[in-house]
């Protein structure tokens, strides 16, 4: 018997792999993962799809419940759906070690996730420095990590992800325009110089899906451009080589 955590991709329910198709087929649970990420589509159309019951798996459930995922697939197979990679949340790790512990088979079936997807910018994805979150501010939590992660990637001449934050219980999504916000308010505070209307960034939203956006301009030129429904994540981009360049062009249009 076997714990399959399934990547589901960043588009639809047909972005899943032959072989991850395969496990949900023969999988007596399935748990979608509904907390880190979004598909473009509800659950009712994966369940169509995949002709499966699905129980969503809220964090929660994942992280304070893990024996209502783990105790069945001790006798059968499970599946566990994430969307994009199946390690692209800590919180999947610690699953996959707890699932580990008790002995449990477990299969990886991987897939495309938006830390991979952003090469379709045109930035070399070997040259991006460390990955941040940009979260809500909320009384008394104004985090300025990103702000110090983004300061030093620009030093080291490298490019920044920022993942914007996702509140899914509250239907709250960060959109590229709110996560200029807290930078420009974090710059504010600091006076630092890393965050300045002309700076130059990449706003993407819905990657990989057919409506994705993808928006090259400076913070000026893009802090009220409408990035349409979420996910959104924000890129800064580093020292830029001549082929970055030229790629970025095609999305200034």
């Amino acid at each position: 018997m076997t714990l399959y955590f399934i990547g589901l991709g960043l588009g639809d329910e047909k972005d899943i792999s032959v072989k991850g198709l395969d496990a949900i087929k023969k999988s007596e649970l399935v748990f979608l993962e509904s907390y880190t990420s979004l598909l473009g589509i509800k659950e009712k159309e994966l369940e169509k799809f995949y002709n499966k019951k699905i129980i969503l798996a809220d964090r929660n459930l994942v992280e304070k419940e893990a024996e209502k995922i783990l105790e069945p697939a001790k006798d059968k197979d499970v599946a566990f759906l994430v969307v994009g990679d199946p390690f692209g949340a800590t919180t999947h790790t610690d699953l996959f070690l707890r699932a580990k512990e008790k002995g449990i088979n477990v299969e990886i079936i991987h897939n495309a996730s938006i830390m991979n997807a952003v090469g379709e910018v045109g930035l070399e994805l070997y040259k991006y420095g460390k990955t941040t979150s940009i979260p809500y501010w909320e009384k008394n939590f104004e985090p300025e990590t990103p702000y110090d992660v983004i300061k030093m990637n620009k030093a080291n001449g490298l490019h920044t992800l920022c993942l914007l934050d996702i509140k899914a219980d509250k239907e709250r999504f960060m959109t590229v325009n709110e996560g200029l916000q807290i930078l420009k308010k974090i710059e504010d505070k600091r006076k630092e110089k890393v965050i300045t209307d002309n700076l130059l960034v990449i706003g993407v939203a819905r990657i990989g899906q057919d409506n994705q956006v993808i928006k090259v301009g400076t913070i000026k030129e893009l802090e009220n451009f409408d990035f349409g429904g979420q996910l959104h994540s924000l890129i800064i981009p580093g020292k830029l080589q001549i082929v970055e360049e030229e790629a970025l062009e095609i999305y200034k249009k």
